[in-house]
């Protein structure tokens, strides 16, 4: 789910998101007696068709070769299955393949070339993710010298210079990582349907000029987001190469298992990955089978207000919620 994307929740038939449209799709494949399962795909391939604000879906997000590769997962919390794809190329319907992974595979996640292969086995069609606006994008990063750039402790210098990189002579002190609220973005999505079966699912073209091979928190699970149907569901969105090593989803659902309300339970995973990178950007939402929802938001310059949209049968039409960070 992301900042200024979609975060779906439906909770007792609600949903949460952070974009009106796709909460509208994923509450239409309900209404519709689609399953959880159904409207998580519906709502996050309505993104990547969408290509929401560039952050998911094709045409956006180039590497570092200038190519735009795409990350997804949808989890059944009534079963605990996952499917997951990273560094899919050629695919378009991300979420789509992460859920024939689950479905088709006795795997979790499928990487790479190897993942595309799979998906045009199984009828999705390949087509070229790149766009005159990806290409734009890549070719004013070249002329930038390649900058921002997620090297490090290599040569040439890549805070100024572009690469092939070798090995730097010598490892360096930790230099301070570049914050770009619009580099790291997904969409998540939580629902919750009204005999308290929990699914949840992401889906990004990753951040922007990543190293090639990159796969980042979207498609772990208890990363990118988590669905457990006694608990809840929780999504995150961000940079989300500090925030998988935190599992901030998988944590915020444990919380809630035990009670705590959502508000609290998102809160409380923020506050875990502040203790070691107190400057991160990042948000997470989360929802309990009860209905009730919340939301946290690290503050950063350029970000001090987290909004998403909840979706349920008494609103009866999407409704935009918002969270101060902290």
């Amino acid at each position: 789910f992301f900042i200024n994307k979609t975060a779906i929740f439906l909770l007792s038939q609600t949903l949460i998101c952070l974009s009106v449209t796709l909460s509208l799709k994923a509450w239409s494949a309900l209404q519709a007696g689609g399953s959880v399962l159904d409207a998580v795909e519906k709502g996050c391939a309505r993104c990547e068709a969408d290509q929401c604000d560039g952050s998911v879906g094709f045409g956006g997000s180039p590497d570092e070769r200038g190519e735009t590769t795409l990350d997804a997962m949808i989890m059944n919390g009534n079963t605990m299955e996952v499917g997951a794809v990273g560094d899919l190329r050629r695919i378009k319907n991300a979420i789509g393949v992460a859920r024939a992974v689950m479905e088709r595979t006795d795997h979790t996640l499928l990487v790479g070339e190897s993942a595309s292969v799979f998906a045009e086995n199984m009828g999705f069609t390949a087509e070229d993710l790149t766009t005159n606006k990806s290409i734009s994008i890549f070719t004013q990063w070249l002329k930038d010298n390649c900058q921002p750039n997620y090297r490090k402790n290599v040569s040439p210098d890549p805070s100024q210079y572009c690469g092939p990189y070798k090995p730097g002579a010598t490892l360096r002190q930790k230099r301070k990582r570049q914050i770009d609220i619009h580099a790291h973005d997904t969409i998540g999505m939580i629902v919750i349907g009204k005999d308290g079966q929990v699914a949840a699912g992401t889906s990004t073209n990753g951040a922007n000029h990543k190293v090639p091979g990159r796969v980042g928190d979207s498609p772990i699970a208890g990363a990118g987001s988590y669905a457990d149907s006694t608990a809840g569901g929780a999504a995150a969105t961000g940079d989300g190469d500090v925030m998988m090593r935190f599992l901030p989803s998988y944590l915020a659902v444990e919380l809630m298992k035990t009670g705590t309300d959502p508000s609290t339970a998102c809160k409380t995973s923020i506050s875990r990955i502040k203790i070691h990178y107190p400057g991160f950007f990042g948000a997470v939402i989360c929802a309990n089978t009860t209905g009730h929802y919340g939301a946290a938001c690290n503050k950063v310059p350029g970000f001090s207000k987290f909004n998403f949209v909840v979706y349920n049968s008494k609103t009866k039409s999407p409704l935009l919620q918002s969270v101060d960070c902290f």
